[in-house]
């Protein structure tokens, strides 16, 4: 007969925490095991925590099975944070089959547990059964196109999740087009972040298309992904007809002054724009031109960050002069800030 797992010293933290609303086990060198015990003294015989937090411990699939067992009948945990772990795709086919039925969680944090596609289409399941989860973090994964897809198909008539962050797990273009189709469709999404992924121009184009006539989206950020002239381009097309853009992430990117202008060209007419930035994007003095010459008429966009560009000092300079005009004409309406502090990359 095996003798039973102890963790002496698990066991005094939930025992300290016990009547707290948030149980936090972050980065406690946590293994499978010790979730047996955290299954049963942290969420079967406690009825006060809310929150439960195993983030950056070494739990994997079977550990999810201990937790799993108590999560289908837990009715108090609303926030679930699982990042930085090793669940997997039977970890996650595990968790999503208990969270089903489940009405009381709201939140839940799956980012870097090497998830793939597989783990993307469990998930997918989940966004379109359970009618309670607003927050579900998954980013620093591996799911793929074909993960996007599972999941973008699920995203189309949800009405829970107004943020997705698809960072870091490997999207092409194909996958960026998947998630065009879930811009046209979906009426709840107000932020999407594809940060450090592979979308390019031509994923570029399929976003900023359904962008067009899309009325909820507020914040999109695409920083690292290999974007260029082109799919500047594209964007700026969009500018031109979105009305509801109000922050735009572009940073580490291929933009440069040709794609500067296409963009500036855009404001002219945009009125929606308030937050721009395009931080590394080897942008020299003729593209900060463009911008001064557009802040002139454009009193919308707020923040313009071209912070590690090729811009001069004097340049540099002459922003701040527009900075003053601005401070003094917009003191009734909290002055316009324009962020242009820019590194000389000689």
């Amino acid at each position: 007969m095996s003798r039973k797992h102890r963790n002496h010293k698990l066991e005094e933290q939930i025992t300290h925490q016990k009547n707290a609303s948030e149980l936090n086990l972050e980065c406690q060198q946590l293994i499978d095991q010790d979730m047996e015990i955290v299954a049963k003294q942290a969420l079967r015989n406690n009825k006060t925590f809310t929150t439960l937090n195993l983030s950056m411990n070494q739990i994997g699939e079977k550990g999810m099975q201990y937790l799993v067992d108590v999560l289908r009948t837990n009715t108090t945990l609303t926030t679930l944070d699982l990042s930085n772990n090793q669940i997997g795709d039977n970890g996650v086919q595990y968790l999503v089959d208990a969270l089903l039925n489940n009405s009381t969680l709201t939140k839940m944090n799956l980012v870097d547990n090497q998830i793939s596609s597989t783990g993307a289409k469990s998930l997918a399941d989940l966004i379109r059964t359970n009618k309670k989860l607003n927050n579900l973090e998954f980013y620093n994964n591996l799911i793929g196109d074909a993960g996007a897809q599972h999941l973008a198909i699920a995203l189309q008539n949800n009405t829970t999740l107004p943020t997705i962050d698809l960072s870091n797990n490997q999207i092409g273009d194909l996958g960026a087009q998947y998630f065009a189709d879930v811009l046209r469709n979906n009426k709840t999404l107000t932020t999407l972040n594809i940060i450090d992924n592979h979308v390019g121009d031509i994923g570029v184009q399929h976003l900023a298309d359904a962008l067009k006539n899309n009325t909820t989206l507020i914040t999109l950020d695409l920083s690292v992904n290999s974007i260029g002239t082109v799919g500047a381009q594209h964007l700026a097309e969009t500018l031109r007809d979105n009305k509801s853009l109000t922050k735009l992430i572009l940073k580490h990117n291929n933009i440069g002054d040709t794609g500067t202008q296409h963009l500036t060209d855009a404001l002219r007419t945009n009125k929606t724009l308030k937050i721009l930035d395009l931080q590394y994007n080897g942008i020299t003095a003729v593209g900060a031109q463009y911008f001064i010459d557009i802040l002139q008429q454009n009193t919308t966009l707020s923040t313009l960050d071209l912070q590690y560009n090729k811009i001069a000092d004097n340049v540099i300079q002459k922003t701040n002069d527009l900075l003053k005009k601005h401070d003094g004409e917009n003191k009734k309406n909290d002055s316009n800030s324009l962020i242009m502090t820019c590194t000389m990359l000689l």
